[in-house]
């Protein structure tokens, strides 16, 4: 752990800030910034690249508002209600086919899936087999329910035969924990402060990781409209940048990173913070990324993701992926 205190961590940040800020012969880009969830400490490297001045030395001035599940952000996005979103890759897959959405992917998150289901330890639930009747809470557009079919198929679970609860994000923690829900799809990066509340609540939590169901896939990831890729190239090559930088800087100093994140947002805990990004980080900085660079793709990964989607959710087998995705924004590969 570092052993920043919080004057120091302010101390750098505000020098880092006014040697960082642009040129009045050329001022940032304004860019707002719509995630998939509630700015939980998945999310730390955005809000402390903010604070740390990386976005604005790169000339981005970035805005972060909450989503509300992947489908609810790219629709935002597609309606120009912000200029870049955080959602899953299968959104955009499902979107861009059944709606013309005018989307594209410019750069993956999570290099393979963190989907899974979080239950209490006392429900009896340890697979996904026998979910038939329960109450799962979802939030619209949710990932985990594009996915889920082919989970089920595998474990011989009926999805017809599952009440899916839709609710707001923030709610699903504690419907499960207070037992009005049996399960809620979340990412293995949220168990640990998620966990945290079961047990002031003297419950305990388990999850079930979709992978166990061969979901070796992409998921989480940076999409933008058509429009933002042919009139604002720029604008993207400046933000990839930062936002690789800022998962540098989360990785080389995770608390400095956290402490600025609970700056910016009182409501998240510390340790819950450090929890989240250390899982987190264990999905951006993977042996994958090795090859592929830091935030990009392989075609063989991108295949085998729209494979799997486009059979869980009956979209066209034969369409090409690549046209959803345009990856000339990251910066060059390390």
């Amino acid at each position: 752990m570092s052993k920043f205190t919080s004057s120091t961590l302010t101390a750098v940040f505000s020098a880092t800030v006014a040697l960082s800020m642009p040129s009045a012969s050329h001022a940032a880009d304004n860019v707002h910034l719509m995630l998939d969830w509630i700015p939980t400490g998945d999310y730390a490297p955005y809000y402390a690249g903010i604070a740390s001045g990386i976005y604005q030395r790169n000339g981005i001035e970035l805005r972060i508002s909450k989503g509300n599940g992947s489908g609810d952000t790219l629709s935002k996005v597609a309606g120009g209600a912000a200029d870049i979103g955080m959602a899953d890759i299968s959104a955009l897959f499902t979107a861009r086919q059944r709606s013309s959405v005018p989307l594209k992917m410019i750069g993956a998150v999570y290099a393979h899936s963190p989907h899974s289901l979080f239950v209490r330890k006392d429900s009896g639930i340890t697979t996904f087999t026998g979910l038939e009747g329960k109450k799962i809470g979802i939030t619209p557009g949710n990932s985990h329910r594009l996915y889920f079919p082919a989970v089920a198929a595998a474990a011989k679970t009926d999805p017809n035969k599952i009440e899916w609860v839709t609710v707001d994000g923030s709610a699903m923690g504690p419907l499960l924990i207070s037992g009005k829900v049996d399960a809620i799809p979340s990412y293995s990066t949220n168990f640990y402060y998620q966990n945290k509340q079961a047990q002031r609540a003297g419950k305990e939590l388990a999850f079930l990781p979709f992978v166990e169901a061969g979901f070796a896939i992409y998921s989480l990831a940076f999409h933008t409209t058509e429009a933002s890729v042919k009139n604002r190239p720029e604008m993207l090559k400046n933000f990839m940048k930062a936002t690789t930088e800022s998962w540098e800087a989360a990785r080389d100093n995770p608390q400095a990173t956290c402490e600025a994140h609970v700056k910016a947002i009182p409501q998240v805990d510390l340790d819950d913070c450090l929890g989240s990004l250390k899982a987190t980080l264990g999905f951006i900085f993977t042996d994958h990324a090795k090859q592929a660079g830091v935030g990009g793709i392989t075609t063989e990964r991108l295949n085998k993701t729209y494979e799997v989607v486009a059979q869980s959710q009956n979209l066209d087998p034969k369409l090409d992926p690549a046209t959803a995705v345009d990856m000339s924004f990251l910066p060059p590969k390390k």
